[in-house]
């Protein structure tokens, strides 16, 4: 599933543009709303928190409401859609099925076993679609790739695996929208592009989607609540 994800996005990225394929990508929390909802008691998700994740992805929607707009690219874009929409499906499926199935085995496992077969299945289905490798080395080239395996490959990945093993997956995915919302900030930091009101106004709208859904459940007693954030004392 992991190394279907990425394989997924990659092509599709050829086929749509960045701000559009986002927008599709981070259905990612939906489906983990929706699917630990059903599998897991403890996390089901109440009205006011569904509102949270609906608000967080409007959110989503208006930052990249220029992309919506005219940015679409030429030719097939619907092909890139459909497939960044289903990477995120697979991105989502993927997250239900750590958190249900997969909590009692060690973040660093879960890790390995997903790069250790995206090591063996991705490099021929980048020879398929041809893609050229990297054919042209340079420190800036080494330095991406570096950052690419250290931080993004290892680091971060390990420390998601490691949350979605003790704490509600629905509500850790909704922090997830904040991602490309600090990529148009580093954006505006490091390429110099203009911070919109539409920006603000998007963060504003995720900020208090998160909240929503971070809350705790009104229902729940602090001992019940405790109990179904940590999967060790759930039964």
């Amino acid at each position: 599933m992991f190394a279907a994800e990425f394989a997924i996005i990659f092509v599709g990225l050829d086929y749509t543009t960045a701000s559009r394929a986002v927008v599709f990508l981070y259905c990612s929390p939906f489906i983990v709303a929706i699917g630990t909802h059903f599998l897991v008691p403890s996390e089901r998700l109440g009205p006011w928190q569904a509102v949270g994740l609906v608000c967080a992805f409007a959110g989503i929607v208006i930052a990249f409401g220029d992309g919506f707009l005219g940015g679409a690219a030429k030719g097939a874009s619907w092909v890139g859609d459909t497939m960044l929409l289903l990477g995120g499906i697979i991105w989502g499926a993927t997250t239900v099925t750590v958190r249900v199935w997969l909590a009692g085995i060690s973040a660093n496992k879960i890790l390995f076993y997903q790069l250790a077969v995206s090591a063996i299945l991705l490099p021929p289905l980048s020879l398929i679609v041809g893609e050229p490798g990297f054919t042209s080395p340079t420190a800036l080239g080494f330095a991406l790739l570096a950052w690419q395996i250290v931080i993004v490959a290892f680091a971060t990945y390990l420390g998601w695996f490691w949350l979605i093993t003790r704490y509600p997956a629905a509500k850790l995915s909704a922090f997830s929208f904040l991602a490309p919302l600090f990529g148009l900030l580093f954006g505006a930091v490091l390429l110099g592009e203009p911070v919109s009101p539409t920006l603000i106004a998007a963060m504003a709208l995720v900020a208090f989607g998160i909240w929503l859904v971070s809350r705790r459940t009104p229902s729940l007693s602090p001992e019940e609540s405790a109990t179904a954030g940590d999967p060790s004392l759930s039964g």
